[in-house]
């Protein structure tokens, strides 16, 4: 049945008459079956941590929309959990962790290897969907790349500059690149055990790469991407593998090249046309609708939705959005999307 999942056909190179469609946080608040699950769970933790529960969040988007992929429900910043940090949410605000500020922090996380006991529901989640799921549906799991993590591990929280992250990274080098060297191997640890615990595909998404610029760019956004995925790709090699450099920008260019990516993933600011004609020219791309239509709807989602499925259909094309649907989303709009795509 593999290899008739439309997603891992477009990953391996295939151009499809009609591309395979999910969506980032397709398990989410605009959904009034995910609230009610998330409240019976208690808190945004206690979901990602409850295996059936989030086996259930994951499957809502599928029995809803038929999406050719479910992703895994998660949060990036598990893997600073796991390391030994402190991690909350505030309700409005979003994700809180204690930091990461000297050589002494970083000596007091935990090794790469031993992430696994705080993880294990995670891959218990995954194990759950691999039999759950329609046959045709593809399961992806996914990780926060290095930097995108660190800049959270820094600053505490997210930040609109990642300035923590950058002031460290010029004040005190060794212990940033410490840093990015334990994420990185965390990465790899974690992501791999996703892959054996059923995960079909993987995604890296790095949220933050935009802000890293010139040659930090290629330190810090290609280099540990290679990393890891020439790692995950010696241990699983028939594993497709899904990079999300979002606001690369130019850096977008020669990426999947660089870092050995399967497909990368582009936000939407940039054009299709230009994605067609400077990026798909060396593979799979996904992306790249802005999550603004799921708001607003009307005819002008359709018709944006359809000059994207025209400008990307002469190469290997995974639909989705350019970032992540927002709570505030018309669950109604999502099917709008899905039909343009479809029946276009």
């Amino acid at each position: 049945m593999a290899k008739d999942k439309t997603i891992l056909r477009a990953l391996a190179g295939e151009t499809l008459p009609t591309p395979p469609i999910w969506m980032m946080r397709q398990a989410g608040r605009y959904l009034p079956e995910y609230r009610a699950t998330r409240a019976q769970a208690g808190d945004f933790l206690s979901l990602c941590y409850n295996s059936d529960l989030a086996t259930e969040v994951t499957l809502q988007p599928i029995r809803r929309y038929g999406f050719d992929a479910a992703i895994l429900f998660a949060d990036i910043l598990l893997i600073p959990q796991a390391l030994g940090l402190d991690l909350w949410f505030v309700t409005g605000e979003g994700p809180r962790l204690s930091t990461i500020d000297n050589a002494d922090d970083l000596a007091q996380l935990r090794s790469p290897d031993d992430i696994h006991e705080t993880l294990g529901p995670i891959y218990q989640t995954l194990r759950n969907l691999t039999s759950a799921l329609p046959a045709e549906t593809t399961l992806i799991g996914f990780a926060g790349a290095p930097w995108t993590v660190a800049t959270y591990m820094l600053a505490g929280r997210g930040t609109p500059n990642q300035g923590p992250a950058h002031a460290l990274k010029h004040s005190q080098p060794e212990v940033f690149g410490g840093l990015m060297d334990r994420l990185t191997k965390a990465t790899i640890e974690y992501l791999s055990a996703q892959i054996d615990a059923g995960a079909e595909v993987v995604k890296l998404f790095d949220s933050w790469a935009g802000s890293l610029k010139g040659n930090d760019f290629d330190r810090y956004a290609i280099a540990p991407a290679k990393e890891i995925i020439t790692a995950l790709k010696a241990r699983h090699p028939d594993t497709p593998i899904i990079a999300f450099p979002r606001e690369a920008g130019d850096k977008y260019v020669g990426f999947a090249n660089e870092t050995g990516a399967d497909c990368v993933a582009i936000d939407n600011s940039v054009s299709a046309e230009w994605v067609a004609a400077n990026v798909q020219v060396d593979g799979c791309v996904q992306g790249n609708l802005a999550s603004s239509h799921m708001v607003t709807g009307g005819d002008a989602l359709v018709r944006e939705t359809r000059r994207i499925v025209d400008a990307l259909r002469g190469g290997p094309h995974i639909f989705n959005l350019g970032h992540g649907i927002t709570p505030d989303a018309n669950p109604d709009n999502v099917q709008r999307m899905i039909d343009a795509v479809r029946n276009h």
